[in-house]
């Protein structure tokens, strides 16, 4: 996490505005643990900024890496950093991945409502997420074959998970595969027996319960102190240092209004510590 605060810090002192008018429609393409942030701040910029045109394609941090370096979005939502593959292919092509932290978050384990297990260690996420344990009376639950469900490939929630909780081993080969936040949170919803994750944000939804770990509660507190084990940051990407269009809205998503929006669909601002409560 020191990394990634350092990181921050320097993206609100050194970041400033730049041009003042909008040159037609601004498309954000990436992240769907990013989109609930990116809709709700790029809602409010639009109300203040009439005849500003963005839209929203979220899926899967990959996706928008790939759209900034196709040039197809001029800033990409990302759940993890960009790799040093990505960075290379980009750079070939003439653009400058530049990092910037908007907000921070935890990747949460979720369960149906009706089951009875309410907290996991990381040994046993690992083995469970890659079918090492396949039944729930394994790990304190009612009798029941797990079911697994997991974000896709795509997925920067899935190279987050399966780097520090998998520790790069392979997932369970029979785990439903899915292409959001959104469909991981429903699936669950809707199976006792289903066991998934899900960043901060999306772990309230209906139907839901989600999990300590290691006896831990993802929480703005926990993040921040780094006792919940598995935390990030949230990013995103431009080419290079942000300019006209592009620089408004991140500016306004790194302003104190755009923070408390962060704060409001339940991620942790970068100073969560000064403006919430929880």
């Amino acid at each position: 996490m020191k990394r990634i605060f350092s990181t921050a810090l320097c993206t609100l002192a050194v970041l400033g505005l730049a041009a003042t008018s909008f040159a037609g429609d601004l498309p954000v393409k990436g992240s769907t643990t990013v989109q609930p942030i990116m809709q709700k701040a790029v809602e409010a910029f639009m109300a203040k900024n009439k005849g500003v045109s963005i839209s929203i394609s979220a899926s899967g941090s990959g996706d928008g890496a790939k759209a900034l370096i196709d040039g197809s979005s001029p800033l990409a939502m990302m759940s993890r950093e960009m790799k040093d593959s990505e960075i290379k292919q980009a750079e070939a092509k003439g653009i400058h991945p530049k990092q910037i932290v908007i907000a921070y978050d935890c990747i949460t384990p979720i369960v149906n409502k009706a089951n009875p297990v309410k907290n996991l260690s990381m040994a046993q996420l690992k083995d469970i997420f890659t079918g090492k344990v396949t039944d729930w009376k394994d790990v304190g639950g009612t009798p029941g074959q797990i079911v697994v469900v997991s974000r896709d490939s795509s997925s920067g929630t899935f190279e987050y998970w399966g780097e520090h909780v998998l520790k790069k081993e392979r997932v369970f080969a029979g785990a439903l595969m899915q292409a959001s936040n959104g469909a991981v949170a429903q699936t669950v919803s809707k199976n006792k027996y289903a066991l998934g994750y899900v960043g901060l944000a999306y772990a309230k939804a209906p139907g839901l319960k989600d999990l300590t770990v290691e006896n831990v509660a993802g929480s703005i507190a926990t993040t921040l102190n780094g006792t919940y084990p598995v935390s990030r940051g949230l990013y995103l990407y431009t080419n290079g240092e942000p300019a006209g269009d592009v620089a408004k809205l991140v500016n306004f998503i790194l302003s104190d209004v755009g923070q408390k929006i962060v704060a409001s669909v339940e991620y942790i601002p970068l100073k969560a510590d000064k403006k919430v409560k929880k």
